[in-house]
């Protein structure tokens, strides 16, 4: 399976179309791990938030 989606990435990085759509799913992916990120290392600080604003209500 991994051999195949290689052999997948490379004609595509060969071909010059589907080089920018690499392109853009690479920093679609990036994007995605950095949001994730922030949201492991914030969300606890975030939910006690939300539980402050729910207890005052």
């Amino acid at each position: 399976m991994l051999q195949i989606f290689k052999s997948y990435a490379f004609s595509k990085l060969r071909n010059k179309k589907g080089q920018g759509m690499v392109e853009y799913a690479l920093i679609i992916g990036l994007v995605a791990i950095v949001v994730i990120a922030v949201l492991v290392l914030l969300g606890p600080a975030i939910s006690a938030k939300f539980q402050e604003i729910i207890d005052a209500l």
